[in-house]
């Protein structure tokens, strides 16, 4: 058999023959090409390329052709592979224009330098056998968005500032404070009664924050038993214990990475737990339960409690590093009892609530019904606001609420009534009230009269010092020991 005198014997001629042969190849065969130089850029594209860029949003060839790669082709890989200098060689891809495979070859020049990337659309039309593994990605593809998209729907904050129903003074300085802590990355720590509103707010400042687009994760410290407070904030590595998932589980510090982190009732948080929360605020990193391996994290905290935290420290009950590290930012959320000039507008909110779930019309309460609600102490604030109201409404038959139908709700639940005032203005202690204890009186006295200092002089504690007579120090430590008898 004569011998093909055309056919080259060495080496390099053979790899010259065999790429250009494979690059025609591919040029004609493939689905398209484009070329992209050093700094990612596309320099060209061959013909059958051309189709696909009305999909992508490029009408014209000089839309495309002369703009970086990733700006023009979503999830492109081209970045990586000039990175890198490896190639790609087989590869799903999906975005506007469809599902294909791809391959992506780094191109060096003599010296091996990098210095360009070709990409080959390999297939795409349903004659291909590899047609059923592109139709099962591109379902996997869609769950996956699916069950991000509402795992953030989940995660998305409820409320925002204008939540927080109240135009009293008390309501504006909360929501004053409440901006001027969204603006800042600091740990945030709210303190108040239970009811008033300290879960709110988190969500408030959250959706105020640069960290709006970002997670809002909460955790009830007092709802979760002590045993498992470690795994649920930090997660567990695979297989940690016996019973354990063996993929492991993200904690919730790494749930809210990129976002809010909001602890509530913090200070039912054990002390045993308390040294590993420090640690990570700290460090801005966590380690998994049964991992030797630390993760960072980066998750702005807001936290929250209706206890007196600065009596815990003193009482060894909480750690004063940590107590320092939270209350960093600290909010009270005045009681409702300091701001009875915003029920009516919590009554009508709370009543339109109530229509929406129920689907029925809003309840109508007199002037007289209004004002007998005004005038009770609160003690449960606006959660027990809402379930005397709700009672009268679901016992009433009429739409119209009146003070007798509260009044039964009121004495059924355990609540000592106080009389609405006659005239206007603040209304008459009753009975019980002159017979508190002499601490109480004294202590309502002050708190009034330092939330009035703080409010003449827009919230400048040393100003409110000076006008109360008093030493800053001296301030913050009534401010802080009035807390506990809030």
């Amino acid at each position: 058999m004569p011998q093909d005198d055309s056919l080259p014997r060495d080496g390099q001629s053979i790899l010259e023959l065999a790429a250009r042969s494979m690059f025609d190849l591919f040029a004609n065969a493939s689905e398209g090409m484009l070329l992209v130089d050093r700094d990612g850029r596309v320099v060209w594209i061959n013909e059958q390329y051309k189709r696909f860029l009305p999909a992508l949003g490029y009408p014209r060839v000089e839309d495309f052709v002369g703009h970086p790669v990733a700006e023009v082709v979503q999830n492109t890989q081209m970045d990586r592979v000039i990175r890198t200098g490896k190639p790609i060689l087989i590869d799903l891809l999906s975005n506007k224009a469809g599902t294909f495979v791809v391959s992506r070859i780094p191109l060096r020049d003599a010296a091996g330098q990098v210095i360009g990337a070709l990409g080959i659309v390999l297939f795409d039309h349903p004659e291909t056998t590899l047609q059923p593994l592109i139709h099962k990605f591109a379902n996997l593809q869609r769950d996956l968005d699916d069950a991000r998209r509402e795992l953030a729907s989940q995660r998305r904050t409820k409320y925002t500032l204008a939540s927080f129903v109240g135009s009293s003074a008390p309501a504006v300085e909360v929501k004053r404070q409440a901006r001027r802590a969204a603006a800042s990355s600091s740990p945030v720590l709210l303190l108040g009664e239970t009811g008033t509103g300290k879960e709110l707010l988190a969500h408030a400042i959250h959706a105020a924050s640069a960290r709006a687009d970002g997670p809002l994760v909460s955790v009830n410290i007092a709802a979760v038993p002590d045993t498992l407070l470690e795994a649920e904030f930090f997660g567990v590595a695979p297989g940690a214990y016996t019973g354990a998932d063996r993929k492991g589980r993200d904690g919730k510090f790494k749930l809210a990475d990129g976002g809010t982190l909001f602890l509530d009732e913090i200070g039912d948080m054990p002390l045993s737990l308390q040294a590993k929360l420090l640690r990570a605020l700290q460090e801005g990193e966590i380690e998994p339960l049964g991992s030797n391996k630390v993760v960072p994290f980066d998750a702005r905290v807001i936290a929250a409690t209706s206890r007196d935290l600065g009596a815990l420290v003193r009482a060894g009950r909480f750690r004063e590093d940590l107590y320092y590290r939270l209350n960093v930012l600290p909010i009270r959320v005045p009681p409702l009892r300091e701001r009875r000039a915003d029920i009516p507008a919590l009554l009508e909110v709370l009543g339109e609530d109530m229509a929406l779930r129920n689907g029925t019309p809003p309840p109508e309460l007199s002037a007289d019904a209004t004002a007998l609600l005004a005038a009770q102490a609160w003690r449960g604030n606006i959660r027990e606001l809402r379930n005397v109201v709700e009672q009268a409404v679901m016992r009433s038959d009429s739409p119209r609420i009146e003070p007798q139908h509260l009044e039964q709700v009121l004495r059924e639940s355990g609540v000592e009534q106080v009389a609405p005032a006659a005239t206007s203005g603040p209304a008459p202690a009753a009975p019980s009230d002159r017979l508190r204890p002499l601490s109480e009186q004294v202590a309502e006295v002050e708190r009034a009269a330092i939330a009035a200092a703080l409010l003449a002089t827009s919230g400048n504690k040393v100003a409110a010092a000076r006008m109360l007579g008093i030493s800053r120090a001296k301030l913050y430590e009534r401010m802080s020991d009035l807390q506990a008898v809030a």
